[in-house]
């Protein structure tokens, strides 16, 4: 079976490393899941997600020098209608605007307990 770019398979993982995770492909070639292609979600530890003999659905995205370049998350996509935010932008500006004011607001307060206070002159 030829492996072409875009193609989506089913393979087995085969090693876990810090980087990301091997997988066995349909014909025994092997392909490597960087870590950045493993979930949507920030990944800090590829342990958190895979481990040896999972079956997954992987994406070919490259093929360089004989390596297969592979994607868990882009052979799985959302739907597009599904939003990527839960809250609006306004929600997100008034969150930081209110954050904003509460590190203005103790900011002055350490400054000025360090001057003396206000009012207070030398």
């Amino acid at each position: 079976m030829a492996i072409e770019v875009g193609s989506i398979l089913e393979g087995v993982v085969t090693g876990i490393t810090n980087f990301g995770a091997f997988v066995e492909l349909p014909g025994g070639e092997t392909g490597l899941v960087h870590i950045s292609e493993v979930a949507e979600a920030y990944v800090k530890d590829v342990k958190d997600y895979l481990k040896d003999k999972d079956k997954v659905k992987v994406k070919v995205i490259a093929i360089e020098n004989g390596k297969i370049g592979l994607s868990i998350k882009q052979a799985n996509p959302k739907p597009k209608h599904e939003k990527r935010y839960s809250a609006s932008f306004e929600d997100m500006i008034t969150k930081f605007m209110k954050d904003s004011d509460e590190r203005q607001q103790d900011l002055r307060r350490s400054l000025d307990s360090k001057r003396g206070g206000r009012g207070r002159r030398r």
